[in-house]
């Protein structure tokens, strides 16, 4: 028996004790789901213990496994981030995830101003509303959009959370909505990531609460959805102004109530682990979207 356990077995092990299976840990290493419970037999007979508990369908770690997994997690991580600094040492992508609605409204227009600037860059850009891994995906920096506590991650706030009414220049007009009382007679686009109606109202209108219920509502699972859907007349939406700039700015949206904005707990905060030495090109992308973001006066 050799002075090391089997190396091959160990992404195996990792995978199946971080995610609770052997497929799923399959479908992350891109092998069969045989594949790694072979891997993980040749661990359990090199360490003489069992690391799984194996019901049908099903596995469970034992206390030995889990004890090996917290032994040795701080060395793969290691072996990552070495791997990782000494690959990307001379690399000049920059790799960038942010919510969709993010990605959509307010990001885009302007990515090109960092790539004029910054030619010798490439930027990898993704939008994924999933909560990221920093250890285990393929990313510098990202935007989330939570309360901004996390003690793993450095964060800097970009745009504090706020629900303001927007809708469609005409169909303001058609229902002659200049108070918020009047929203009693609108559609409500509740975006149910988001969904503040109740709040706004009860602070900003002297609607009852069952004649609030009572509001016909169009329920949406997307942000830049319930935009597009009031952009298109089809009724009321509360959204972070930050989504709304470009189309009020076009005319395709109204602010319908200036003075009544509701400021909520989360925001967009720009994120990235800490510890985590950055990049020169990482830190320019960095500074660049931090200056974006001051210049516009949106902190």
């Amino acid at each position: 028996m050799g002075s090391y356990p089997p190396l091959k077995s160990l992404p195996a092990f990792e995978a199946s004790m971080r995610l609770k299976s052997f497929a799923l840990a399959a479908d992350e290493l891109n092998v069969t789901p045989g594949a790694v419970g072979q891997q993980i037999r040749k661990l359990e007979d090199w360490l003489g213990v069992e690391l799984f508990t194996r019901t049908v369908r099903q596995i469970t770690p034992t206390a030995d496994g889990l004890a090996y997994a917290a032994r040795i997690a701080p060395a793969l991580q290691q072996i990552r981030d070495a791997s990782h600094q000494l690959r990307d040492q001379s690399n000049h992508a920059v790799r960038f995830v942010m919510p969709p609605s993010f990605a959509a409204k307010w990001f885009s227009k302007r990515m090109s101003r960092f790539l004029i600037a910054h030619p010798e860059t490439s930027l990898h850009v993704g939008s994924s509303s999933v909560l990221l891994d920093f250890d285990h995906d393929p990313v510098d920096l990202a935007v989330r959009y939570f309360d901004g506590v996390d003690e793993s991650l450095e964060t800097i706030l970009l745009y504090q959370g706020q629900a303001a009414a927007f809708c469609a220049p005409s169909y303001r007009d058609g229902l002659g909505l200049d108070r918020p009382d009047n929203l009693a007679q609108a559609t409500l686009l509740n975006d149910i990531l988001h969904p503040w109606w109740e709040e706004w109202l009860g602070r900003f209108s002297t609607l009852t609460a069952p004649d609030i219920r009572a509001i016909k509502r169009v329920e949406i699972d997307q942000t830049s959805m319930a935009i597009e859907a009031a952009i298109h007349g089809q009724g009321v939406v509360l959204a972070n102004p930050l989504l709304a700039e470009e189309d009020i700015s076009e005319g395709k949206l109204i602010h319908l109530f200036p003075d009544q904005v509701v400021k909520v707990p989360s925001g967009y905060y720009l994120v990235w682990p800490k510890n985590r030495d950055l990049r020169a090109p990482v830190k320019e992308f960095r500074d660049w979207l931090l200056a974006e973001a001051s210049d516009l006066g949106i902190k």
